[in-house]
């Protein structure tokens, strides 16, 4: 089954217009280094702005997060992921979104509804429980959980945002047990979100002009689920990336997995026209460029991004449809390998001067960065 294809046919069934994927960089003007979700590119649509092709939307949006980084190396989390989408832009509701999640999941799909749970935003001071959700699901047959902040969804601390509706799957063995919020073998695969306000600087609410469906699922999350795997990096969209990395480089499996998500995650970035820098988006690239290396320079220094075979890149390239061509990307990543390579080496030099034997305060942070161009956290590996 094609997943990605059998989705945008659900949607196109019911009157959506495919959206062309934008690229990880957002639109000029737009404060955000990189597209996070797949709502970001329709926010001026969302907060009012026709949109050329209408009032439903599909599509599939590639997407870069960094404020799960940490989790990354878990059987979920990944930095670049595909998102796909559905949106209603002052068109339908709660009731509408959900009954047709609802239907694509267990007739396309064949998810086991006996499996299922959803969330519903149960209520705060500013807004209410959200009951038509609530009814919708009660109508289905499904277990729901009430929630307040995990059923709420912004993109940011201010601007669009409103109460949500997620579908969660049991991954576990046997019988489903607890709930969301109380099992992590529930995983989250569809968030409905309720478009309906616009938070301001003082967090206050306002209604916006018209009442928006964004929704979001994740295409690696969702291929795990229907291939019946335990982690996404065990399923067909990694294929090359697992049976190439484990015998290039002997790993332990956090380590194997946050390596595969850096340098694919990267090579993604550059495809995109970003190139490692100080600032910026150069500096994410840099970061998980560095991030990856030192977790293979932990127990052999003669690991190189150069052993990565063409194959790798190509796939990469090929599935996220980029144009750039596999020879600059592999020279731009071994560039700043080479270019780390340096700092290290400059690093240890400067920190074996008998001033820095001793706990470091600010001030020898500052020198050191200043001074040497050694950031915090390469000095703290260092020692």
């Amino acid at each position: 089954m094609n997943i990605s294809r059998t989705f945008i046919d659900f949607f196109l069934d019911r009157e959506h217009v495919p959206t062309t994927g934008s690229t990880l960089i957002p639109r000029l003007g737009d404060p955000v280094l990189f597209t996070t979700s797949g709502m970001h590119p329709l926010t001026p649509y969302l907060e009012g702005e026709p949109h050329p092709l209408g009032r439903r939307l599909v599509g599939i949006q590639r997407c870069l997060r960094t404020t799960d980084l940490d989790e990354v190396g878990d059987p979920t989390h990944l930095t670049v992921f595909e998102m796909l989408g559905s949106w209603s832009l002052g068109d339908y509701g709660s009731n509408e979104t959900l009954r047709w999640g609802y239907e694509l999941l267990t007739t396309r799909f064949g998810l086991d509804p006996r499996r299922m749970y959803v969330t519903v935003f149960g209520g705060d001071e500013q807004v209410p429980l959200d009951q038509e959700s609530l009814r919708t699901w009660q109508e289905l047959g499904l277990p729901i959980e009430l929630t307040t902040d995990d059923n709420w969804w912004s993109n940011g601390p201010t601007g669009p945002c409103g109460p949500d509706s997620e579908i969660f799957v049991w991954t576990g063995e046997g019988e489903p047990e607890g709930t969301p919020t109380t099992d992590d073998r529930w995983v989250e695969v569809w968030n409905h979100v309720m478009m309906r306000y616009r938070r301001h600087d003082d967090g206050s609410l306002e209604e916006l002009k018209q009442q928006n469906i964004d929704t979001g699922l994740g295409l690696e999350r969702l291929t795990m689920l229907l291939e019946g795997r335990s982690s996404v990096y065990e399923t067909s969209l990694f294929e090359p990336w697992m049976r190439i990395v484990p015998k290039l480089w002997p790993l332990d499996e956090r380590s194997q997995r946050i390596v595969i998500d850096h340098l694919r995650s990267s090579i993604v970035i550059v495809g995109d026209g970003v190139h490692p820098s100080n600032t910026g988006r150069g500096y994410v690239l840099r970061r998980l460029i560095r991030r990856l290396l030192t977790i293979l320079w932990q127990n052999d220094e003669s690991r190189s991004l150069s052993d990565v075979p063409i194959e790798l890149f190509e796939h990469t390239l090929n599935h996220f449809h980029q144009g750039e061509t596999v020879t600059l990307i592999r020279r731009i990543l071994i560039d700043e390998e080479i270019r780390f390579s340096n700092l290290l080496d400059r690093g240890r030099k400067v920190l074996s001067h008998e001033r820095f034997h001793k706990s470091l305060d600010d001030t020898d942070y500052e020198y050191l960065h200043e001074t040497h161009g050694l950031p915090r956290e390469l000095v703290d590996s260092l020692r």
